[in-house]
């Protein structure tokens, strides 16, 4: 028996009828719908907790940027900086919903794929672009860290030089973890698995936060009295306009570096990549659950990030640095034992960001090829090798990170999941003038413009010749 509509005088085509499903909340995860033709699940039965996927997409969302966050504050003020940081996270989780809506619709949960029901197979290309763009220069992001912090930590630990030691060279450091750590945990054949890794991920990073926040306590106002932020104001062309330079907490500040800062906390939330597979592996799924994982994640997120942002400005107010652990004692065996938990956390998350490329480009290269551990393993190998021989050959390779995240995090956040939507979601359900779709139009329209801004203070920063902090 065909759903009927009671506006309408005959059935309601297979889309919609997928649509008043998951509406209902009650659209299987395999199988056919009743009056509708297949819908195309993947054929893997979902054994991940609703703990682990939390902690896998909390991984996700989590990024290098969270050591910067402090720095924008002083940049934006406290409560400026909080309502920004809230509007950002819903609209993220406005974001997945719309991304989650159309799967449900579309009976997909591959990111490519929907692109392709898009808008075919230029859609499908589009897409995994897309995804590899962004989440390699996450990756590389995320290894430049180790080969910048990493052998810094081990001469201290080892009271060696690391500028004199072979074996302390940033370069080789990141091709054994690369080898002992990442690619061991890239091969796993789900990601689901990842989720005790991405546990002690996000531990590493409590920790970092406990300490900024027991710092704060110990040091009180370390303007004038910590050696490191008595150099950072001593700093050739550092930035203070609109900045105080005593122990006192601005509201609300407006000045130049706000215009780079505010993009840094929009990519904060970026996770959406690593939405559909690990909505694909979810035990019992279904639009309403992974929501809840969503929410979960990125309300999680939002504490952390502002609790990290509050505290760390508290600490050295206008004179913390674009990377906040700067600030602190390079010799404080508790900031140390801080870098090292950094640096596990961003290894960690490598793995879980590698695997949206590799499935990306399995959608694009291999389309309804069976699993293959031979090649499952190739593309894992590839893509280490390439973001390796990225990190080590390029020394300046922070422009093009900008330049892809500038367009790479607004079409994740915003212009796909819009677009999408608009074009999945059936017009004998939801016409195009009705609110739901006038909605994602105007957050599509957001994202055209927060990316034309982006690349337009990018470009004007490049005319002039000052630096801009970077970060996912």
């Amino acid at each position: 028996m065909e759903l009927q509509d009671p506006k309408m005088n005959g059935a309601l085509p297979s889309d919609a009828v997928g649509y008043r499903q998951e509406r209902e909340g009650f659209l299987p995860s395999r199988g056919p719908a009743p009056g509708s033709k297949p819908v195309q699940f993947m054929d893997f039965e979902g054994k991940t907790s609703f703990g682990m996927s939390v902690f896998n997409l909390s991984n996700a969302i989590m990024g290098s940027g969270i050591l910067g966050l402090a720095y924008a504050m002083a940049h934006t003020g406290v409560i400026f900086f909080l309502a920004l940081l809230l509007c950002i996270a819903l609209l993220s989780s406005y974001s997945i919903h719309l991304l989650l809506t159309c799967a449900g619709i579309a009976g997909i949960r591959a990111y490519e794929q929907l692109g392709q029901r898009a808008f075919g197979p230029a859609g499908k290309v589009v897409v995994a672009t897309v995804i590899c763009l962004h989440n390699v220069g996450a990756m590389s992001s995320y290894l430049f860290i180790i080969k910048s912090e990493l052998p810094l930590v081990i001469g201290t630990f080892l009271y060696m030089d690391p500028e004199g030691d072979w074996f302390l060279k940033g370069n080789l450091l990141i091709i054994i973890v690369s080898v002992l750590i990442i690619l061991p945990l890239a091969l796993m054949k789900h990601l689901g698995y990842l989720g005790y890794t991405s546990g002690l991920s996000l531990t590493c990073m409590l920790f970092f936060l406990v300490s900024v926040i027991y710092k704060k306590f110990q040091l009180g106002c370390a303007i004038g009295r910590n050696e490191t932020a008595m150099e950072s104001e001593a700093l050739v062309g550092l930035p203070s306009q609109g900045l105080n330079s005593s122990c006192e907490a601005q509201m609300f500040t407006v000045d130049s570096q706000m215009s780079y800062t505010v993009p840094i906390m929009a990519f904060a939330f970026v996770c959406h990549p690593e939405v559909l597979p690990i909505y694909t592996e979810l035990c019992r799924p279904s639009k309403r659950r992974m929501q809840a994982v969503a929410n979960v994640s990125i309300g999680a997120m939002f504490c952390m990030y502002g609790l990290t942002a509050t505290f760390g400005y508290l600490t050295f107010y206008s004179s913390v640095k674009a990377e906040m652990l700067h600030m602190y004692s390079q010799k404080d065996p508790l900031i140390l034992c801080v870098r090292l938990a950094v640096l596990l956390a961003v290894t960690l998350t490598v793995p879980v960001v590698l695997f949206p490329i590799r499935r990306a480009l399995q959608q694009l290269l291999f389309p309804g090829k069976a699993f293959s551990w031979p090649r499952h393993v190739a593309i894992a190998l590839i893509l280490l090798v390439l973001v390796n021989v990225l990190v080590i050959c390029v020394p300046t390779i922070r422009d093009i990170f900008g330049v892809i995240g500038s367009t790479s995090a607004p079409s994740l956040i915003f212009i796909l999941p819009s677009i999408f939507y608009l074009r999945i979601v059936p017009s004998e359900v939801e016409p195009f003038l009705s609110w739901p779709k006038i909605q994602a139009l105007c957050f599509g329209v957001l994202g055209v413009l927060f990316m034309a801004v982006s690349l337009g203070f990018m470009f004007a920063n490049w005319a002039t010749g000052q630096s801009r902090m970077s970060g996912h």
